[in-house]
This record gives structure tokens, C-alpha cells and sequence, in this order.
């Protein structure tokens, strides 16, 4: 599926944040020596949704909406939010690294395409994208700690 407007790419954001937070509640859960790196990950994942669509309603109007066009796959930036129960720790690390890159592809990317029409609103994707980069580096260094 096409995203086109920057409405529909603030929803599809929004629902890659409350996914991949509720990932994140449902593997601390599971794996309580990382718990509150996790539970941390999903309390920024919801810090997340609040600060984009602040900068996205302070500065949207209808006729930007109109013609504020992105061209972004949906289907690219998909992802399981949750693994199958018998996946191992370090699978469910592995997936949990997949998915902040798979987001994190999609706010840069929509940050990218969204430059040359907004200031506010690709500043906080590419924010965003810096902090899975980061969130990335962690759960590598959980993942390798462990092996």
C-alpha cells in the first residue's frame, strides 16, 4: 500500500510505534534481566508518537495536506510484532535489531522525501531515526553479550 500524504504516513508511524512498543512490553515480560531496557524502549516508543504529531498539527493545513506527497511502500516497512512464544533469546533479540531497522529505514526515508516541504516534521523523523539507530546498537550489544 501507497503512502501519499503525510496523514497517512503519521498514522502508519504511529502504528509502528505502538507496535513495536508493545514488542518490546511483551519481551520484557519474558526476558526480566533486560526488562528495563525494554520497558524504556516502549515508554520512548510512546514519547515518540507525542512529539511527531506535535511537530505534524502545529503545522499542517488542509492545503499542504493536499498535495504533501510521499512516496512510501507500507508494505516495505511491515513487520510481526510478535514472535512466536518459543523463540529463543537471541532470536527475539534478532528480530526485535529487524524491526529498528526496518523503522528505521522508514523515518529516514519519509524525513528525506519530507525536507524540501516542512522543516518541523522531518527533523523529528530523522531524530527518530537516530534513536533506533542507537536502540539498534543495544540490543546488538545485548545480543552479543549473551552469545
Amino acid at each position: 500500500m501507497a503512502l501519499n500524504t503525510a496523514s497517512e504516513v503519521i498514522s502508519f508511524a504511529r502504528r509502528l510505534e505502538e507496535d513495536s512498543a508493545k514488542l518490546y512490553e511483551n519481551l520484557a515480560q519474558q526476558y526480566t534481566k533486560i526488562k528495563e531496557t525494554l520497558l524504556s524502549f516502549a515508554t520512548e516508543n510512546r514519547k515518540n508518537i507525542v512529539q511527531m504529531e506535535r511537530a505534524y498539527y502545529g503545522v499542517i493545513t488542509d492545503a499542504i495536506e493536499g498535495c504533501f506527497a510521499f512516496n512510501l511502500n507500507q508494505d516495505d516497512y511491515e513487520f510481526q510484532a510478535n514472535p512466536a512464544d518459543a523463540v529463543s533469546y537471541t532470536e527475539a533479540l534478532a528480530h526485535a535489531i529487524e524491526i529498528e531497522e526496518k523503522i528505521k529505514r522508514f523515518y529516514s526515508e519519509a524525513a528525506s522525501q519530507a525536507k524540501s516541504l516542512l522543516a518541523d516534521l522531518p527533523r523529528v523523523f530523522a531524530l527518530i531515526a537516530k534513536k533506533r539507530e542507537s536502540r539498534s546498537l543495544i540490543l546488538k550489544s545485548l545480543l552479543s553479550g549473551h552469545i
